[in-house]
């Protein structure tokens, strides 16, 4: 039997959150459907795919100034009548090395029961600070 919805996102999200953390490209992938979209907070850059994302998270990995982000699920809202959820949080970009915060926000993020698995379909970040 599979986790209650709200516990398997919430899980997968802090896999998500280690995942960055370690720079770790091969257990971001899985976690991300292959049509996933995110829109980033500050610019609104839209980076659509999962092959896409990954190189982006690549890109960021390999920064002389890294930063490393974190999303916190405030809450996560299963759908009743499809394998589908919304989650609402807030995140931070904190710099390796000095951990200053170098920015912070709110995000949406709708997930997707896919064969068993909850994935990310889209993300969408507003930077307040």
């Amino acid at each position: 039997m599979h986790a209650a919805p709200e516990l398997a996102i919430r899980m997968a999200r802090a896999a998500f959150n280690r995942a960055l953390a370690a720079a770790d490209l091969v257990a971001i992938g899985p976690l991300l459907a292959p049509d996933v979209v995110l829109v980033a907070g500050t610019d609104s850059a839209v980076i659509h795919g999962r092959k896409a994302q990954l190189l982006a998270w690549k890109r960021e990995f390999m920064s002389r100034d890294r930063t490393v982000y974190t999303r916190t699920p405030d809450t996560v809202l299963p759908s009743p009548v499809a394998p589908i959820a919304f989650e609402h949080g807030h995140w931070q970009g904190v710099s390796v090395g000095d951990e200053t915060v170098q920015a912070s926000g709110t995000y949406t993020a709708k997930w997707r029961e896919i064969e068993g698995r909850w994935q990310i379909e889209a993300e969408l970040y507003l930077t307040l600070a």
